[in-house]
Parts: C-alpha cells; sequence; structure tokens
C-alpha cells in the first residue's frame, strides 16, 4: 500500500453537523487517522439531517448530509461526561496528536476537557476549537449556523440580484459556504501546527471562527472597500473584477458563463462572435474603460448573444481561446466529460450498506496520492476496536462499559 502523506498522525474528532467534520475528513484522506467520538445512542446530530438516507431509513443516522463529511473515519460512543468516559477519553487523547472541537467556548472546560487542562498534560497536542464566533467577543455565547455567518459578514450583500433588477436583494449561497471554507481554512492550520509541533516540540491552541473565516473570504470584496470606502454592489451572475465576467443567455434560453476581462481575451471574443469593432471603441478598449463602462456594455453583449443558442456561443468562444462554459445543474456537472475523466466520483463499500456514493479528495498529488478512501462509520462501529485496539481494554470491560451507557 502506497504511504499516505499523515500516515502516523491521530486525530480525536469530537466535532459535529459540517464545518469541523469536514475539516477531519480532509485530514483523514490525506492519511491520518481520524476517531470520530459521538455521544452515546444520539451520535452526531447530521446522521439524521435528511432525506436522502444512503438506505431510505431514517434512523440509520446514515443520511446524504452525513455521509459529506464522514468518510475515512472510525466512530465510537463515549459519555465524557461521566468521570469514567472521560478518563477513556484523555487516555485516547494520550495517543493522540491532534483533537478537534466544536462546542461553545467554555462547554468542555466545565469537564476538565479545555484547552488549558489539557495542554498542561499533552503539551504536544494541536487542540483546535471551531466555533461560531471565536473564543473572544462580544458573541461568543451566541450559537450559529452558516446562514447565520453568510448574514453577519457581509457576504449575503454582495450576493443576489442588483437593486435595479426586479427580484433584487441580498441572497445566501445555495452552498453552506462558509461551512465549507472553514473546512479548509482548518485544516491547513491544522497541518501548520503540526509542522511548528515537529519542529518545535510544542502544540497549540486554533481558535477558528466561523464568522472570521466568512469575513476573511469575501477578499477582494474587502480590499475593494478598504481602499475605495465604498461597499461594493451586488450584480447577480457577474464578476466583480474585469469585464465581461457573467452569464449569459442564449437564444434557448441556456445560461453559459464567459470571462473575458483581459484585453487579448476581449479582442478574441468579440472576433469570435462577429463584432470586432467593440475592441476599437473607446469606452470598452481597455480594462478599466469597461469596467467604467459595463451598464453600456453588458446589454450590447446580451443582445448579441440572444441571437444564437448557448452551445454555439461556447464553441466559438471557446475555440478562440475564451474562458467560457455551460452554467450546469448538478447531474450535467458530474456527468460532464471531463469531470468524469477526471473520476472527481468515487465509490465506497461498507461491510454492512453496501455501496456509498461521493466525490474523491481534489487534489492529485504524485508522490502520496489519496487512493483510499473508506465508507462513513454507522454510530460505534468501531468502539470495541479502538478501545481493545489502542487503550488496550479486554472484551469483559467493554462489555461492562457498554452495560453502564459509557460507550
Amino acid at each position: 500500500m502506497e504511504q499516505a502523506a499523515l500516515d502516523g498522525v491521530r486525530v480525536v474528532d469530537l466535532s459535529r453537523i459540517l464545518a469541523a467534520p469536514l475539516a477531519t475528513q480532509m485530514l483523514g484522506d490525506l492519511g491520518a487517522e481520524v476517531i470520530k467520538v459521538e455521544r452515546p445512542v444520539v451520535g452526531d446530530d447530521a446522521r439524521l439531517y435528511g432525506p436522502p438516507f444512503l438506505d431510505d431509513d431514517s434512523t440509520s443516522g446514515m443520511s446524504a448530509f452525513f455521509l459529506s463529511c464522514n468518510r475515512n473515519k472510525r466512530s465510537i460512543t463515549l459519555d465524557y461526561t461521566t468521570e469514567q468516559g472521560k478518563d477513556l477519553l484523555l487516555r485516547l487523547i494520550e495517543r493522540a496528536d491532534v483533537l478537534v472541537e466544536n462546542f461553545r467556548p467554555g462547554v468542555l472546560a466545565k469537564y476538565g476537557l479545555g484547552y488549558e487542562d489539557l495542554h498542561q498534560t499533552f503539551p504536544r497536542l494541536v487542540y483546535c476549537s471551531v466555533t461560531g464566533f471565536g473564543q473572544t467577543g462580544p458573541y461568543r455565547a451566541r450559537p450559529g449556523y452558516d446562514g447565520i455567518f453568510q448574514a453577519i459578514s457581509g457576504m449575503m450583500s454582495v450576493s443576489g440580484l442588483p437593486d435595479e433588477v426586479p427580484g433584487a436583494g441580498p441572497m445566501k449561497s445555495g452552498l453552506s459556504l462558509i461551512d465549507i471554507l472553514t473546512g479548509l481554512y482548518t485544516s491547513s492550520a491544522v497541518l501548520a501546527a503540526l509542522r511548528h509541533r515537529d519542529t518545535h516540540g510544542e502544540g497549540q491552541h486554533l481558535d477558528v471562527s466561523l464568522l472570521d473565516c466568512g469575513v476573511a473570504s469575501i477578499s477582494h470584496y474587502a480590499e475593494n472597500y478598504l481602499v475605495s470606502g465604498e461597499v461594493p454592489p451586488r450584480r447577480g451572475n457577474g464578476g466583480f473584477g474585469g469585464i465581461p465576467s457573467q452569464a449569459f443567455q442564449g437564444s434557448d434560453g441556456q445560461l453559459f458563463f464567459i470571462v473575458a476581462t483581459t484585453n487579448p481575451q476581449f479582442g478574441r471574443a468579440c472576433e469570435a462572435i462577429g463584432h470586432p469593432g467593440l475592441i476599437e471603441d473607446p469606452r470598452f478598449c481597455g480594462i478599466a474603460e469597461r469596467i467604467e463602462n459595463r451598464l453600456q456594455l453588458l446589454p450590447i453583449l446580451e443582445k448579441i448573444f440572444l441571437q444564437r443558442e448557448a452551445s454555439h456561443w461556447i464553441e466559438v468562444l471557446s475555440t478562440a481561446d475564451v474562458p467560457v462554459g455551460p452554467v450546469n445543474d448538478i447531474r450535467a456537472a458530474l456527468q460532464d466529460e471531463h469531470v468524469r475523466q477526471r473520476e472527481l466520483r468515487i465509490g465506497m463499500e461498507h461491510r454492512t450498506l453496501g455501496a456509498v456514493p461521493g466525490l474523491r479528495y481534489p487534489i492529485r498529488m504524485s508522490g502520496t496520492p489519496v487512493n483510499q478512501y473508506a465508507a462513513p462509520p454507522t454510530l460505534g462501529e468501531h468502539t470495541a476496536d479502538v478501545l481493545s485496539g489502542i487503550l488496550g481494554i479486554d472484551e469483559a470491560t467493554v462489555t461492562e462499559l457498554s452495560a453502564a451507557g459509557i460507550i
């Protein structure tokens, strides 16, 4: 078996729902051993976020939502609010490199499991806390979910139709975008902390806030505001950089997206659509001019594109080396020939539930390729294996712990 990038790294995952579990799934994809610690009987709330469910059974705890962020993990059930359960968890943490949790600030500290508690005993442990608003600040104790952070961060304010268009107004991204971005930020921060630990010998606390990640993700929109002092407007399916960068409609009603923001791209686009004179127009002859006069240029292009079907424009623009593509729904995206050849869809075999579909880790690594995908676990599927294999607990004791409701 090929070596994985994170072989030898053990992660204790106390997280639920999406952002933090997505981060630990990425670590698992890269080869870390991820042990998901769940509440006995109940488990991760996301297990019941359906339909759809893998086996059309709402009690199975295998919702599609849960499946999306819990592969390459082992699940154990453990009530660490009890002294005996806490002792088992501490023994597991002693043998781990990383702990990831997403409780509100102070919750784990009540059980002696906060960062300050554990850092004294396990100084090499990377302790990662993912919360809505962070460990400090006036909102630190508030609950929150992705839509809340899209609203507060300003992300919704730059999404949606412009004010002058019917149906205008701020709009949430269809994706749980801040959850996903937070998962990405978190996984990279954990890797950086492991690198520091391995170099300097000490772990640290990672204070990850979904709101912080949401604000940081506004990126060039925020920078434009900081430089100009002007609040960026909503532009619907248009970009906020060069022009044109947006969706247009063909004569058949199909949408396609074109980006022709540099002067060479715009020139090739004008030639391809049969209107080379546009690049000579002083209003549109340069990047700054097209941005300044976007409200004059876009209606001209919209009128041109309505003369032929979307597939025609995609073909001629692509042939001219202009970035362009269809606006696909998810079915079309997954059936796209390029996507299929890149083998983004995977199948994972579960020992009791059969085939589990999914999407693979998207980065192709030449030296440590990601090839191993274990199906997301059923609740407590690996409890006995982990307790015996890692902690050395005998079968009789495991049975006693189960009878007592500790596991």
